[in-house]
């Protein structure tokens, strides 16, 4: 049964922003209980509840409230416009420090690569090879890159040490509504998506579209299922195929997520998720211990195999035995 919006506000205030944003926490919470925000959130479709999408229209709209009374006041003194953005923008948050959890998988794997991303947003997270890494003091990736991503790892991974280089000959993405990093609105609304008093991953964003303005990879309009085929087919023989995501499927209907999955399967290529498991069954029937229950954790899967667990905004790894 899909929870109740009022659920999905208390779900989000205790799994997702407690101990990540106090602001975000206070304001779902208060949401929660209040008869006439639940109300207008329920005149929008479902894809449009989202605490995330609710609070960066807000924001996008009025600014950062300093607490629960003044973003009340704030979506209803601008009700119009706050409801007006939620129905034109998606929660496209595009972190760049998750590829700290694509890039043990992806040098993995035969090189060089042709990298697909689905849900790609500004395509940040189609550059692993172009920011550097340091894995608890062991470098990788791109060192001279004026992006580098520290992630504490715990466990044994199964892969390399040191890791191999990632070398990528083709890349593309797909999106329904792509954000162009070239362009000021798209890339308000992004840094708009990162939480109140989340400093370091404003700077790492705005690095990272540093990065991705010197060469802004292309990324496709439409929907996933229509596309994966079509845009994978574009890949050169001679790359590896990747098609990849992260933090994508959970808005994706449970009929479309079976069949995205049966789909990429087909492909002559691999595929790596990095999700909330439960979006994932197949993946989570494998998982050999749970995640947190009391934070929100992906799992990392490489061909429909879990790996390990992640961080929702990179950071931390916790490889899984093998």
């Amino acid at each position: 049964m899909e929870p109740t919006t009022a659920e999905q506000y208390r779900r989000f205030a205790s799994r997702e922003a407690r101990g990540s944003s106090p602001l975000y926490e206070q304001l779902a919470s208060g949401v929660a209980d209040d008869p006439d925000l639940i109300a207008l959130l329920s005149g929008l479709p479902p894809a449009k509840r989202q605490p995330n999408l609710l609070f960066a229209a807000a924001r996008y709209v009025a600014g950062t409230p300093a607490g629960y009374q003044e973003f009340r006041r704030s979506v209803l003194d601008h009700r119009d416009a706050v409801v007006a953005t939620m129905l034109a923008r998606r929660t496209q948050t595009n972190e760049a420090a998750r590829c700290a959890g694509l890039y043990p998988l992806l040098a993995s794997l035969p090189q060089p690569l042709a990298l697909l991303e689905v849900g790609a947003s500004a395509g940040l997270c189609l550059l692993p090879d172009r920011y550097g890494y340091d894995y608890d003091g062991r470098l990788a990736g791109d060192v001279d890159s004026p992006l580098r991503l520290r992630c504490h790892t715990e466990g044994e991974s199964p892969f390399a040490d040191p890791l191999g280089e990632v070398t990528v000959a083709w890349r593309a993405g797909i999106d329904l509504n792509p954000l162009d990093v070239t362009d000021p609105d798209d890339v308000r609304w992004l840094r708009t998506l990162v939480w109140p008093g989340q400093d370091d991953r404003l700077r790492r964003l705005d690095t990272a579209l540093d990065v991705a303005r010197r060469d802004p990879p292309r990324i496709v309009r439409g929907d996933l299922n229509a596309l994966v085929g079509e845009v994978a087919a574009q890949a050169p023989e001679h790359a590896t195929l990747v098609v990849y995501h992260t933090a994508v499927l959970y808005y994706v209907p449970d009929d479309g997520r079976a069949t995205f999955v049966e789909q990429v399967q087909r492909l002559a290529g691999h595929w790596i998720a990095q999700e909330d498991p439960g979006v994932l069954p197949g993946v989570d029937a494998q998982l050999r211990e749970r995640p947190p229950t009391d934070v929100l954790t992906y799992a990392l899967a490489l061909d429909g195999r879990p790996v390990a667990f992640s961080a929702m905004h990179g950071g931390w790894l916790r490889w899984l035995p093998a």
